[in-house]
């Protein structure tokens, strides 16, 4: 896989109260691209980071629907990867 695709793979760290308590089991939550897989995340996590995977979970996350100004509308759907790292290993999000 290239350089670029590498790059371009991983959108965002998802911080929230869930996720962070995810962290103390060695695993991380990322908003991915739609067309990616799961080893081009793998890949990407262990490229960035420096760490080996253990686990990539993936999951495709519907957009809700929304009224603004009495006008229906969606907000987009996107992919969401839960990453489990080796055991000792750790990711700083809060860097990313």
């Amino acid at each position: 896989m290239n350089q670029e695709k590498v790059l371009k793979t991983l959108l965002a760290p998802i911080v929230s109260e869930k996720t962070t308590m995810l962290s103390a089991h060695n695993q991380y939550a990322f908003k991915v691209r739609t067309d990616s897989n799961k080893k081009e995340i793998k890949t990407a996590v262990e490229t960035l980071f420096g760490v080996s995977v253990v686990s990539v979970t993936t999951s495709m996350v519907k957009g809700k629907k929304k009224v603004f100004k009495g006008k229906i509308g969606r907000r987009v759907n996107w992919k969401k990867a839960m990453i489990k790292v080796s055991e000792g290993q750790m990711i700083d999000v809060s860097a990313s």
